[in-house]
């Protein structure tokens, strides 16, 4: 099996479950060593109290093929990121991808709640987790990523820079959250990019993470079983897609034509190649405006 990120050293940092789940994986099947992080853990459940933890994500890298490496880390305390990235320094001496996909707000935003009716406390410590987590986590990781020319850093969000300017996300916090994450990659493309080093905003489709999956009473295996009450779920992808869009990011030598853009999984499928577990190509956010949003039957044909 080719490993083209053999030698290499990630950082995927909110990794337990989901879309930074699959990118761990993915990273460590192309051969390289990677630290996962989260704050839910074999001893310990964070406040989602759901059974997946970071010990169980690292063992997923080795299996792939990879080195997985789990450290227990809450990225909005400063003096935790700046151990974690010491110690990847002591041990490793670089960095060449850093993945910031930490998040953990599904329980804090209310759909279609305007700002006044909003809980504020949630919306606030939504904001804090999807924006100073990232930004304590660039602060303190991107030193060492500079070391070494050619270093990619992921950050990870929901929907494309196009999709959110049209469209309403959620509710006030969710939608400046993510959209806020956007903007993050823009400006690091600029600070990173004379330097020698490239960042991309990511986003998957229609994700089928362990949350999603539980929430319509089915598993990966009978997933489809969902879409009598949910059509348009037949658009979804697993956390794998996204996870071989980074793995392919990471390994492009000509990485750096992305710089301060933001990209998702079903569109760089085309660029690189590279399909979903099953073998197709979800197109998700294509599907969601011309389908979905335009009120049309659930049909993929033509979308994976």
């Amino acid at each position: 099996m080719s490993q083209p990120l053999a030698g290499r050293v990630a950082l995927v940092a909110g990794a337990t479950r989901g879309a930074g789940r699959g990118i761990a994986v993915e990273l460590g099947a192309a051969g390289a060593t990677v630290y996962v992080t989260g704050r839910s853990t074999r001893a310990r459940r964070s406040e989602y109290d759901r059974p997946e933890t970071v010990e169980d994500t690292a063992d997923l890298v080795t299996a792939a093929g990879g080195h997985g490496i789990a450290v227990p880390t809450d990225h909005l305390d400063p003096a935790q990121v700046r151990a974690l990235v010491g110690r990847i320094a002591d041990e490793q001496g670089r960095l060449d991808v850093l993945v910031n996909d930490i998040w953990g707000g599904e329980h804090l935003f209310a759909w279609d709640s305007p700002v006044w009716e909003h809980d504020l406390d949630n919306g606030l410590r939504l904001l804090r987790l999807a924006i100073d987590t990232h930004s304590i986590t660039s602060h303190h990781a991107l030193p060492l990523l500079l070391r070494r020319p050619g270093g990619l850093v992921v950050e990870m969000t929901d929907g494309t820079d196009a999709y959110n300017r049209e469209n309403y996300r959620n509710s006030f916090f969710y939608d400046l959250a993510k959209t806020s994450v956007i903007r993050m990659a823009f400006a690091l493309g600029h600070e990173l990019g004379p330097r020698g080093a490239t960042a991309v905003a990511l986003t998957p489709g229609w994700l089928r993470s362990e949350m999603m999956l539980d929430t319509f009473g089915v598993r990966e295996d009978n997933w489809r079983d969902a879409l009598d009450r949910v059509p348009h779920f037949a658009i979804s992808e697993t956390p794998h897609y996204v996870g071989r869009a980074v793995a392919a990011l990471a390994a492009d030598p000509d990485v750096a034509r992305w710089n301060g853009q933001s990209l998702d999984s079903g569109s760089l499928a085309r660029t690189y190649g590279f399909t979903d577990l099953d073998g197709s190509r979800p197109d998700a956010w294509r599907y969601l405006v011309e389908v979905q949003d335009a009120d049309k039957p659930a049909d993929v044909t033509g979308y994976r």
